[in-house]
């Protein structure tokens, strides 16, 4: 977390559990209504099935021991809170270790349209559904792997390839074009742009491409790389990562698709 950040990552208490209030409760209850409604025809099956698989409902926010077993239940995967924005490091070893790691404070109702860190609504109701998926673990588990193997010269780019799968990701379905990206379904605003497709770009997912692609993370994405199955998406980092992302390097960026962030 920043420190401009006005929140306070919330710590478990001695049996694991953490104390969220009646107003976290609303916020949660909010928020999943609101997704749910919208994601019905916007999300992939594979997601909509993580939701139930986990438990996932409206009236409490969901605490960390019950997702983690779920999770462990299905995939072999798990979850770890960390108390703030952690370093890339630590980031990509928990992945490496089959554990995602979550956020444990949830945004106030003055934020709860957008909040630029990743709180436990993004974490939990993003990210976690699709880690009941193998392929999906897999991938994510592996992607860790390679993050760890290759080192900090590689980590910007390789996330890259996080960013525009796991967190902004697209998948074909025969229903059409459905999201399963944690950015897309967690946000109201994304998922009617990534669905819509009146101000965006949809690109078939090629790793070269991804790689030489800039993003922003404060705006709505104007570009979007699309995978035709998440078997296809395990795929990915069986390919030569590291040749790819100096290939890359050669080759230079894309022009950037949107205006520079004012300093």
């Amino acid at each position: 977390m920043t420190k401009e950040s006005s929140y306070t990552a919330k710590l478990p208490g001695p049996d694991g559990l953490y104390d969220y209030s009646p107003e976290e409760d609303a916020i949660w209850g909010e928020l999943y209504r609101r997704q749910m409604k919208i994601l019905a025809d916007t999300a992939c099956q594979e997601y909509l099935d993580g939701v139930k698989l986990l438990g996932l409902k409206p009236e409490k926010v969901p605490q960390l021991l019950d997702v983690n077993r779920r999770l462990n239940e299905t995939t072999g995967f798990g979850v770890e809170g960390v108390p703030a924005l952690i370093p890339p490091s630590r980031f990509y070893e928990l992945l490496s270790q089959g554990k995602f790691p979550l956020a444990t404070f949830l945004r106030r109702r003055e934020h709860i349209d957008y909040i630029e860190e990743p709180d436990l609504f993004h974490e939990v109701f993003g990210h976690c559904p699709l880690l009941t998926n193998q392929s999906y673990a897999n991938f994510v588990r592996h992607f860790g792997e390679t993050a760890m193997r290759l080192g900090k010269g590689y980590s910007w780019h390789l996330f890259r390839i996080f960013w525009f799968t796991v967190e902004f990701g697209l998948i074909n379905t025969p229903q059409g074009r459905r999201c399963f990206g944690a950015g897309i379904v967690s946000s109201p605003s994304e998922a009617k742009a990534a669905t819509e497709g009146t101000a965006c770009e949809f690109r078939p997912f090629d790793l070269l491409s991804a790689l030489r692609t800039p993003y922003r993370i404060d705006i709505l994405q104007p570009i979007y790389y699309v995978i035709d199955s998440f078997a296809d998406l395990e795929a990915i980092v069986d390919q030569d990562i590291g040749g790819m992302i100096l290939k890359a390097k050669t080759l230079g960026d894309f022009a950037p698709a949107f205006e520079a962030k004012a300093s």
